[in-house]
């Protein structure tokens, strides 16, 4: 089985702990939709899209489990590295990696590494994108606008 599927099955089980529906529905959603768009935007830049795509399941998932997004992005750097320590599967590198992103994607205003980029675009892709009719944030338009230009939208 793929490092992802394997990956998915560990975020999975803990968005099931999820007492609230609605909420549940909505970290699915969100975390699965943001890897797909982290794997597209990473292939697109030649970067690795698994990685991406592991790093976008596990991007928001300390504020889900703690029911709070304050210093989420920090928390939930810590939380994937423990999670990827627990699976084996990623070397040090790649776990440094994935953890970068989740750590970085919150300030969507300033520029930091490569995968950090993909991470914090997929998320903006994902926000803008899944509800048309919500306007885009004052801290994502530079991103999303970016977006748009490099994809043709």
């Amino acid at each position: 089985m793929s490092r992802l599927k394997e990956l998915r099955k560990v975020v999975d089980a803990e968005l099931n702990k999820m007492e609230s529906p609605d909420k549940r529905i909505g970290a699915v959603n969100h975390l699965y939709g943001v890897s797909l768009a982290a794997t597209m935007i990473a292939k697109k830049r030649g970067l690795d899209p698994e990685l991406a795509a592991m790093a976008a399941m596990m991007h928001d998932l300390a504020a889900y489990k703690s029911g709070s997004y304050d210093d989420h992005a920090h928390r939930g750097a810590e939380l994937a590295r423990g999670i990827l320590a627990e699976l084996g599967q990623t070397s040090s590198d790649e776990t440094d990696l994935i953890c970068s992103a989740i750590y970085h994607h919150d300030d969507k205003l300033v520029v930091d590494g490569p995968m950090d980029e993909v991470l914090k675009d997929a998320d903006v892709i994902h926000h803008c994108m899944n509800d048309l009719s919500k306007a885009v944030k004052d801290k994502e338009k530079v991103r999303f606008e970016a977006l748009c230009r490099e994809f043709g939208m």
